[in-house]
């Protein structure tokens, strides 16, 4: 008896499913995926050699370094190992770059100048979301716009390699912070470092370390002063 009502009840799930306007195995409906833009760095001669950083139109995004095969430089101190997290940059500097890479039809041309000019390292950007996608990659680009916004990745990318730097530097060369925080001053207030903002956890922490010298500390404070 109890085999035959499993049958019957079987049965009627086997009817209802047929009778239904959604089927049993209905695919499950996919995500929107936002807009994104790769950014993938490579120059061999540099320290880390290969980068590639992630952006959304919100300011999060990944980074990931590698740091290649160059020698290492003594007058660097420690080196910080290679680099994978989340960040966070700026809405108002991620606006900015999304609207450049609409501006120059996300980038579905090529945009290397091929001018004779020193090797910055291979910029690939690669832009990818609901209106389309495009790619393009240079060491100097033809446009001014798209040069000057593979300029302010890299510098961002700078920031992030420099955060982690500093990271390094915290666990196991202290005395070290006073020269990479100085450098960080005038680095941020030319534009070699930009969004101070992705490192601003590190620069808290050194604000507040009574374990660490006086100067780092009022250069941190200085520091997130900028990133605000």
């Amino acid at each position: 008896m109890r085999l035959a009502r499993l049958a019957i009840a079987a049965l009627g799930l086997t009817v209802a499913a047929l009778n239904s306007s959604v089927p049993i195995w209905a695919e499950p409906e996919l995500a929107d995926v936002g807009p994104t833009l790769q950014v993938d760095f490579s120059n061999p001669g540099l320290t880390p050699a290969h980068w590639v950083l992630t952006l959304a139109p919100d300011g999060s995004g990944h980074f990931h370094s590698e740091r290649g095969d160059a020698p290492v430089d003594p007058g660097q101190g420690f080196e910080p190992p290679n680099v994978d997290r989340d960040i966070k940059v700026s809405a108002g500097f991620a606006s900015h770059v999304f609207e450049t890479v609409h501006l120059h039809r996300n980038l579905s041309s090529d945009c290397e100048s091929h001018m004779k000019v020193a090797f910055q390292g291979w910029k690939k950007l690669t832009y990818s979301g609901p209106d389309g996608s495009g790619s393009c990659t240079f060491n100097y680009a033809k446009d001014k716009q798209i040069q000057e916004l593979g300029e302010s990745l890299v510098a961002v990318a700078g920031t992030i390699v420099e955060g982690a730097r500093l990271e390094t530097l915290r666990q196991h060369d202290p005395l070290g912070l006073d020269q990479e925080m100085g450098y960080l001053v005038e680095a941020s207030a030319d534009g070699r470092v930009q969004q101070l903002v992705a490192i601003q956890g590190i620069l808290e922490r050194l604000a507040d370390d009574d374990a660490v010298m006086e100067r780092v500390r009022k250069r941190a404070r200085v520091l997130l002063a900028r990133a605000n």
